[in-house]
């Protein structure tokens, strides 16, 4: 090993994150704070309690003032006095830590939005620890909370991944990576010069589990592109050890080439102190309240000879999520976990475990609903959720994130494929289920109908809040978009917020919902879409508070998107924005703290669009009733509702009595198209 070698070595120690981990860990050993919150069973009311509506940022979409960074700029008094104007609670920032990969000590761009961690400190395109830390100041000083991201499933392929490669120490423990004996290195594809591994082909992988090197296929690939990504594993180059020794490696990657798995269950249990540490750093160095759990239903794999390998609803991913989660909630914080996975998963892994899910369950429904004008696919999950035992409270309901449309419906696909449901007057399997929600979602937002929008791969539709809403109207081209669509556009946006704000626990909206976002145009992201990843139509730029108008693009370089409704301070100057009705609609909701009502019946309706959720309202003030038309024909129907007492059914927002309520719970509910009524029973 030359000089040269151990310098190198030195250098990515001193950016490796298992090693920055070691510090952070120590300071939290053998003090008292430790023992102050109780962690073993998660807590989502409490964590809704804490904050119930959420802002979703995404740090390369934001516009800033000039000369300002991302995080100076979410972390603006102004902004944060418009937002608890607004009734926004939270912030979570998306990932700002440093993403991408490491050629020799050149740092390379992130390959998907930052989700490829190689570091703790802040990427320097959004700003400093400093200004991350002072944003988390003015937010308190608001009444509100910063959350911010960790990634349990996997790294970037940054300075732990290359100290993996050389074998040095405990590294190649982090990662699901083997060594393969150089006389099996025929099995292994060439790695082009310009390329620092190879992906492998089906055969490939097959050839290598039966030597006994990994666990084989997998029951998905995610991301899958032929040519690009036809399994989840690829090999590496030849790489130099600190022993001397040249080895090649295959690691598993559950996402991208770049995005190398972390291993949960290595003897060295390096991933947990990393991933542990990372939390840390968060909570302790740069004060944020919360995290989510990125990715977190895969850290679990085991081979199953005959068939794909066990690689999801694993024991070990409940197990490691009740690690992070409970050291988390022992130092005062929450965090809420990401997971697209059967609903049996979703509730497997809340026992302990994240505090709170994302809606993965019902938001496709939602938006099935608003496609069809037909509620029946949505009250079918909405009724899921309680046949799981899941608490609606622990769900965070939103509209826009940084990803596509899911339409995976995994639910469907695995434990449940063969299962039996009744569906539009039929009999028929999960699995035909989710071709049929599939095959209507796709036919009606995107292709000839929505050519704005872009399928994603197999997962579902790249698009915007607003462009679904567009979809759903039969526009079908945006370039002439009139004023009155634009407020057809926003009724019916303005209709899934109100599904989404108005039943229990936390309502997330993004900036692209915010403002009104439309896709961008294809050709001006035609590069970033090279490998198939067409979800950068759908993080267009944005300016919330009109910082700087004449701006194209983001810091990032993100085009700056087509805004339908405009800047906040714009909209709040006008009664009929969406942000003004939004504002009301999020007042009511606090006041009667809907976020910690329970819902206690989804009600069978006749009409096709007509969707009722029914909920008992904290502290004894009632039963409360969301009623949304998701039809273009007008309703009028009497609805049973479970619980209510007789009295009189009051309409919240305008006060007006809409008659009374039967000695049978019996509601007359009155709606024009597209819109939405809450009602308050009084005794």
């Amino acid at each position: 090993m030359t000089n040269t070698n151990d310098q190198y070595i030195a250098w990515l120690l001193e950016h490796s994150m298992l090693e920055q981990a070691r510090p952070i860990a120590a300071r939290y050993s053998g003090h008292g704070v430790q023992w102050q919150h109780p962690y073993a069973e998660a807590q989502p009311r409490a964590a809704s309690a804490a904050a119930s509506v959420w802002f979703t940022a995404y740090p390369g979409a934001i516009i800033t003032r000039d000369g300002k960074s991302v995080l100076a700029t979410l972390g603006d008094e102004t902004l944060w006095r418009t937002f608890a104007d607004i009734g926004i609670q939270a912030i979570h920032t998306g990932p700002t830590k440093q993403a991408g990969g490491l050629t020799g000590r050149d740092f390379t761009p992130t390959i998907d939005g930052h989700f490829d961690r190689i570091g703790m400190a802040i990427d320097p395109q959004f700003g400093t620890v400093e200004e991350f830390q002072s944003m988390c100041r003015i937010a308190g000083s608001a009444g509100a909370l910063v959350i911010d991201d960790i990634i349990p499933a996997h790294l970037g392929k940054g300075p732990d991944f290359r100290l993996a490669e050389r074998g040095y120490a405990d590294y190649p423990g982090l990662f699901h990576m083997v060594e393969i004996a150089a006389e099996d290195w025929p099995l292994l594809p060439a790695v082009s010069e310009d390329a620092d591994s190879a992906n492998l082909s089906p055969a490939a992988v097959d050839a290598l589990e039966a030597k006994g090197y990994i666990v084989g296929e997998l029951s998905r690939v995610i991301f899958y592109e032929p040519g690009v990504k036809e399994t989840n594993w690829s090999a590496t180059a030849m790489v130099r050890g600190v022993d001397g020794v040249e080895r090649r490696w295959v690691y598993l990657h559950y996402f991208k080439e770049g995005q190398p798995s972390l291993n949960w269950l290595d003897p060295s249990f390096a991933a947990q102190r990393l991933v542990v540490g990372d939390a840390l750093h968060s909570l302790g160095v740069l004060g944020a309240r919360t995290l989510r759990l990125d990715a977190n239903g895969f850290l679990g794999v085991e081979r199953r000879p005959g068939s794909p390998a066990w690689s999801e609803g694993h024991p070990l991913s409940v197990t490691a999520n009740q690690l992070i989660a409970g050291m988390v909630r022992k130092l005062g914080g929450f965090t809420f976990q990401e997971l697209n996975l059967t609903v049996d998963d979703i509730a497997a892994m809340s026992h302990g475990g994240a505090d709170m899910s994302y809606d993965f369950i019902t938001r496709p429904a939602c938006q099935h609903a608003l496609v069809t004008g037909d509620t029946e696919y949505l009250r079918l999950m909405l009724r899921t959720v309680h046949d799981y035992g899941i608490d609606p409270a622990s769900l965070i309901h939103a509209l826009q994130n940084h990803d596509e449309l899911t339409l995976e419906l995994v639910h469907f696909w695995t434990l449940h494929a063969e299962d039996q449901y009744s569906f539009q007057g039929e009999e028929m399997s999960g699995l035909a289920l989710r071709e049929r929600v599939r095959s209507v979602m796709y036919e009606r937002l995107s292709g000839a109908n929505a050519p704005y929008n872009l399928r994603f791969v197999t997962n579902g539709v790249a698009c915007t809040t607003a462009s679904i809403a567009a979809a759903a109207l039969g526009i079908r081209d945006l370039d002439f978009v009139t004023d009155e669509d634009v407020q057809r556009i926003q009724r019916l946006h303005l209709l899934l917020a109100m599904y989404n704000a108005f039943q229990p626990g936390v309502f997330a909206l993004s900036g692209w919902d915010l403002v009104g976002a439309l896709p961008l145009p294809h050709d001006q992201v035609a590069d970033m879409m090279a490998d198939g990843d067409t979800r950068w139509i759908n993080r267009g730029a944005y300016d919330l508070m009109d910082v700087d108008p004449k701006a194209t693009a983001s810091q990032a370089g993100l085009p700056r998107a087509r805004a339908l409704y405009g800047s906040l301070p714009d909209q709040l100057s006008r009664p009929d924005s969406f942000v003004s009705q939004l504002r009301a609609m999020l007042k009511m909701r606090q006041d009667y703290r809907i976020y910690a009502a329970r819902q206690v019946d989804v009600p069978d309706c006749q009409a096709p669009g007509l969707l009722v959720m029914v909920h008992e309202l904290p502290n004894g003030r009632g039963t409360q009733v969301t009623a949304l038309n998701f039809g273009a024909e007008p309703v009028d129907e009497t609805v049973q509702v479970a619980g209510a007492s007789q009295g009189r059914a009051v309409e919240m927002f305008s006060g007006a009595s809409e008659g009374e309520i039967s000695s049978s719970g019996d509601l007359r509910v009155r709606l024009d198209s597209y819109s939405a009524k809450s009602y308050l029973i009084a005794v």
